[in-house]
């Protein structure tokens, strides 16, 4: 018989205790951070009907190339979920009672059959903050400065990069863009620091652009103040779409100088997400050195998608940020500030004496302390190189002297010092 050859699917990935131990600190900050700020826990499922996830009003077609799709007894065509987006419109959708505004927050796995790269598998984590029920940009600028709160706790540098839709759609149809082609140059120019000027150029000739659109859009991106509110007031002047951007950037920024933030958030005129389900304000957050090129957290403005959903086409003012746990992990590997961490407090090491041992272990634990109890035998040099070596903070040595003392030999294991306190093992 051939021996199975095991290993992950491609994409997949194991997480041992060391590092999972960091991911799931990583996850409690971001929740705590989630939680401060009004918002409230909601669990979707993963299963989905592919119906859902490939509206019009999901990730679009790029995305939807990436959809795990499968279908279960009864010949149903299910999929696992690409993103926590879809699958939270749908719960909005369906329980209309719903006290707006809602602010609500989800952690969990998502899955995308598509390119792999450092922080990119095809099984991954998102940890998502959605707010339904507010026109204004307030509901950007809390999630913005929510976003600058989560990383400070995480120890990272970041800087977000935002633009609006609206702005960037009104600017390519005052140039004469097809309609139909407006989604693909936004796509196009989503991609502009990945590839290049020259390489964008091309690709907008290759789907059919004017000659004078492409020219226009070049001198776009090559214009000396395109970073400038003043660049596009004439561009309002024509176009409804354009002052509309324009007035939502300048409400936002109003919020962040505020705040005093302005100097971490920069406005990128070309910064697209290419999913078309956005309709605003978009947002892309970079570690400030750069040493990871992807973003590891992303989000914008999607109106649309709910009342699309219900079939009414009612506007449902909904805006959302999406952090990658996995991504946040590997910037914080790379940056190096991840240290060995335990959950433990006390590692009980017992020598001939499990069972007073054990009751130990019942009290501590009755006490909220976390306990870690040998159950192997280990001799005590060995048992201490462990805690050492898992960074336990303190070791409980119980031997049949201490018994008989009713007490407990404390070592800690930073400073080497050893103190006796009295337990009574028998009553």
């Amino acid at each position: 018989m051939k021996k199975m050859a095991y290993q992950n699917v491609k994409g997949t990935k194991d997480y041992l205790p060391s590092a999972e131990i960091i991911r799931r600190d990583i996850k409690r900050t971001l929740e705590d951070v989630f939680i401060k700020y009004g918002c409230k826990p909601l669990e979707t499922p993963i299963l989905n009907y592919t119906e859902l996830l490939a509206s019009k009003y999901g990730g679009g077609a790029e995305i939807l190339e990436e959809m795990y799709a499968l279908s279960d007894r009864g010949a149903r065509d299910l999929a696992l979920r690409y993103d926590l987006t879809i699958p939270f419109a749908k719960v909005v959708a369906l329980n209309p009672t719903l006290r707006m505004p809602l602010k609500r927050y989800e952690i969990g796995k998502v899955f995308r059959d598509g390119p792999i790269k450092t922080g990119r598998l095809r099984e991954f984590t998102q940890c998502d903050v959605d707010i339904v029920g507010v026109e204004s940009q307030l509901a950007e600028a809390e999630l913005l400065i929510m976003a600058l709160d989560a990383f400070r706790q995480l120890d990272l540098d970041i800087i977000i990069q935002y633009n609006n839709r609206k702005l960037l759609t009104g600017i390519l149809e005052v140039f004469q863009t097809e309609d139909k082609k407006i989604n693909k140059v936004v796509m196009i120019l989503d991609k502009l620091e990945k590839i290049g000027l020259d390489n964008v150029i091309n690709e907008l000739d290759e789907i059919g652009l004017s000659k004078l659109t492409i020219k226009s859009i070049k001198q776009f991106i090559t214009a000396t103040n395109h970073t400038s509110y003043s660049y596009y007031q004439s561009f309002a002047e024509q176009n409804e779409r354009v002052k509309q951007g324009l007035d939502e950037l300048q409400e936002l920024d109003n919020y962040l100088e505020l705040l005093d933030v302005s100097g971490r958030c920069e406005f990128n005129p070309f910064l697209a997400r290419g999913l078309e389900i956005y309709t605003g304000t978009i947002y892309e957050v970079f570690l400030s050195d750069l040493s990871l090129k992807s973003s590891i957290g992303s989000g914008g403005r999607y109106d649309n998608a709910i009342g699309g959903l219900i079939g009414t086409n009612e506007k449902y003012s909904t805006v959302g940020i999406s952090f990658g746990l996995d991504v946040i992990y590997t910037a914080m590997s790379q940056s190096k500030k991840l240290t060995d961490k335990t959950d433990i407090d006390y590692y009980l090491v017992p020598i001939n004496t499990e069972r007073e041992c054990l009751l130990v272990a019942n009290y501590l634990r009755n006490q909220g302390y976390k306990v870690e109890l040998e159950m192997s035998n280990k001799r005590l040099g060995k048992a201490l190189d462990k805690a050492n070596k898992e960074k336990i903070p303190y070791v409980i040595i119980v031997g049949e002297d201490e018994v008989k003392k009713n007490q407990l030999k404390i070592k800690n294991m930073s400073s080497g010092e050893e103190k006796f306190e009295a337990f009574q093992y028998k009553s």
